[in-house]
């Protein structure tokens, strides 16, 4: 069936239609990464420092418990085997040599790019333990210098640490291949007066090729005979399918929805549209930028916090006239400084954020996401699919005074639409049924593209359709129907028996919850825009319902990549939130992408964060999690290193004169005690609820 609008006569049925052990280390620097280039190597990583973790965890046991240091500490005796004193020494070199390698060579590259961070920070105190344990071992110096335990505890921890964090960043599918799905597999192409199936790269300029009805275009081409209707919805964003004939032209990707066509080809390979988005994601991705962690300017910070430390710390105590305490000091201060805790603080957070949001039904594809949620200040909707949802409805029905009843009406149209597949055809028998109408039989049912449907119901000759069915008929339309049409709705009108007997109203219904979902980001100092490629009538409908504050209407899928880039460059950061390949480009471009329920693989693909639901209060969910582990993440930054800023000064022995030197014993458990208040101050964030509705409703207190 082929109904016109009164606003288009085509367009309202036209729906109808890897890097070694040490690779790890160089990726290190770049976690920052806006979120969208250098992913590929990340699941790479995670098996990589899961193997390390565990490998380690198993020598790491023996070469604590073994430690003469730390029996002594902790207060037991071990057996007096000859072999016994080389335990820990053979076990933790292997541990400093392979455990520690993804450090070493990371702090390699950060003294390359002279930018000290976590990775010399951690790999200077291995060093140090290393070396110094090795001297303790073989009796050349203090047996306080005997650190084998620590080195162990030290790797073991910071490959849970980086596992953590690997983990979190995983991503497990590609943008581009996702796009490429659209194609078909095959191309009908017209040779000699019969067809030959070939695949779409086969296809040449001037070339005939054959749609028919589902099928998907395999190249960009012109009509060149018949007529259906297009679902370019993956391409355009139009919510209703477009009606092409001959002259007309349509886009690789794009579906014949209702009936059979002919296109000359004239755009193949990389000059399709397709071929243009997908450069347009890719371009995006890669032009993102890199943000610098928190984390590894506070490990930069304390790197050279540590250095000078133990550096003034030597001098002082030689001054002193205890060189043998200087160095047993110096290397303290090295040792202690090691940020256990702070290598910590973020990807424990982080991890924890993330699988409470998949259990909230959000899955946080980038981490450096999660950080940026918290600061965005624009929220840019797609329409379709997103705040409304995708599908057209009935939302008025009026009859004609002294007619018949309105929801008779309705029946009687339902009844004719009964045996179409047109979505339009769909949402009228919908909206009977959901008004618990009693639908009669039809017969003789017949369709006409861009005009309607007849058929006959109860012995009455019911026809429903759009301006071309009103010329047919020789009627006009209803006046009721006026401010529909300035609205941009779809108006079908229902004649019986040659008369117009009312109008039918139909849109692509506003989500229920998207109201809430605006209102609770506005109480969020959040603003909100919408892109869509819908007329601007339609668009500012919505808007005004939802109470959205700017709206941009008309707009193809370069142009939303544009209008977000717009945005960034007056200083806003940006979340764009859609579902349809049309928002990949703008996905991959916006600080935060946000791919909504029932999006496209593409769209998910390109996305940071994923909502498994369709509902936008999700977003809202998204934003409460990123500020909740922001403060998380502050907190545990601001003790872990509080840690180190007390405890390094003590272990250099600023209050020596008084007395009180650190013993390493001391050292030892605050250490401990500050990693454990990290791991539970990161556990917290567990009662964090991300149920969409009351995620909106504390936003509203």
């Amino acid at each position: 069936m082929e109904h016109a609008t009164d606003h288009d006569a085509h367009a309202h049925h036209d729906a109808r239609v890897p890097h070694d052990a040490s690779a790890p280390t160089a990726s290190h620097g770049d976690h920052g990464n806006g979120g969208h280039g250098g992913h590929g190597d990340h699941g790479d990583h995670v098996a990589i420092f899961r193997g390390l973790f565990w490998w380690m965890l198993a020598l790491a046991v023996p070469t604590v418990l073994l430690s003469g240091m730390f029996s002594m500490i902790v207060g037991y005796a071990l057996p007096d085997w000859p072999w016994l004193p080389w335990v820990s020494p053979v076990l933790g070199t292997v541990m400093f040599v392979v455990g520690g390698r993804p450090f070493l060579t990371g702090a390699v590259d950060e003294l390359r790019a002279r930018k000290p961070g976590m990775m010399l920070l951690i790999a200077l105190a291995i060093t140090v333990a290393f070396v110094a344990s090795w001297a303790s071992s073989l009796g050349l110096a203090d047996h306080q210098l005997d650190f084998w335990w620590e080195l162990a505890l030290l790797v073991v921890i910071m490959l849970l640490g980086h596992w953590i964090e690997m983990r979190s960043l995983a991503q497990t599918s590609s943008a581009l291949d996702s796009l490429a799905a659209l194609l078909p597999d095959e191309a009908e192409r017209v040779v000699d007066g019969g067809t030959e199936r070939v695949s779409p790269e086969a296809l040449r300029l001037g070339d005939t090729v054959v749609v028919r009805p589902g099928g998907r275009v395999p190249a960009d081409g012109v009509v060149v005979e018949g007529s259906a209707s297009f679902d370019e919805s993956m391409i355009t964003g139009e919510s209703r399918p477009v009606a092409r004939s001959a002259g007309d032209r349509v886009v690789a990707g794009t579906v014949a929805t209702d009936s059979g066509v002919r296109l000359r080809i004239d755009a193949v390979g990389e000059e399709t549209t397709l071929a243009g988005i997908r450069r347009l994601v890719a371009e995006a991705q890669a032009s993102t930028s890199k943000a610098q962690r928190l984390a590894d300017r506070a490990a930069g910070w304390l790197f050279w916090f540590a250095l000078g430390a133990a550096a003034i710390t030597a001098i002082i105590w030689s001054i002193v006239g205890l060189p043998d305490d200087a160095v047993v000091r110096a290397v303290t201060v090295l040792v202690i400084a090691c940020p256990h805790a702070l290598g910590l603080a973020i990807p424990l957070v982080v991890s924890i954020a993330t699988e409470r949001a998949a259990r909230g039904g959000v899955l946080i594809a980038d981490r450096v996401a999660l950080e940026t949620m918290r600061t965005v200040d624009v929220v840019l909707f797609d329409k379709t699919g997103t705040l409304t949802a995708g599908e057209p409805a009935v939302l008025e029905h009026v009859a004609v005074d002294g007619g018949i009843e309105a929801d008779r009406m309705l029946a009687l149209a339902a009844a004719a639409e009964a045996a179409s597949e047109h979505p339009l055809a769909k949402a009228i028998v919908r909206a009977a049924e959901a008004a618990e109408l009693s639908v009669p039989d039809a017969s003789d049912f017949t369709s006409s593209p861009a005009v309607g449907v007849t058929a006959t119901v109860d012995g009455l000759r019911v026809r429903v359709g759009g301006p071309h069915m009103l010329e047919e008929e020789g009627a006009s339309e209803l006046a009721e129907v006026e401010p529909w049409r300035a609205e941009g709705a779809i108006i079908l009108h229902v004649v019986i028996d040659g008369t117009v007997a009312g109008a039918l109203r139909l849109a692509d219904a506003v989500r229920a919850e998207s109201k809430q979902a605006v209102d609770a980001l506005h109480r969020l100092g959040i603003e909100v825009a919408m892109i869509t490629g819908d007329a601007e009538a339609v668009a500012q409908s919505v808007a005004r319902e939802l109470g959205i504050d700017r709206v941009a209407a008309n707009v193809r899928p370069e142009h939303k990549e544009r209008e977000v880039a717009r945005l960034q460059s007056e200083g806003r950061t940006v979340a764009f939130v859609g579902d349809g390949v049309n928002d990949a480009p703008a996905l991959a471009r916006a600080d935060v992408g946000l791919a909504i329920g029932a999006g496209t693989d593409v769209a998910i693909a390109s996305a940071d964060v994923i909502l498994a639901s369709s509902d936008p209060r999700s977003v809202v969910s998204v934003v409460q999690l990123s500020r909740a582990s922001a403060r998380k993440m502050v907190q545990n930054l601001w003790w872990a290193a509080g840690y180190n800023l007390l405890s390094v000064p003590l272990a250099a022995g600023v209050l020596a004169p008084i007395g009180f030197v650190l013993p390493m014993s001391v050292g030892a458990v605050l250490m401990s005690i500050s990693t454990v208040v990290v791991a539970l101050n990161a556990q917290l964030l567990r009662r964090l609820d991300l149920d969409p509705a009351r995620s909106a409703q504390r936003a509203a207190r």
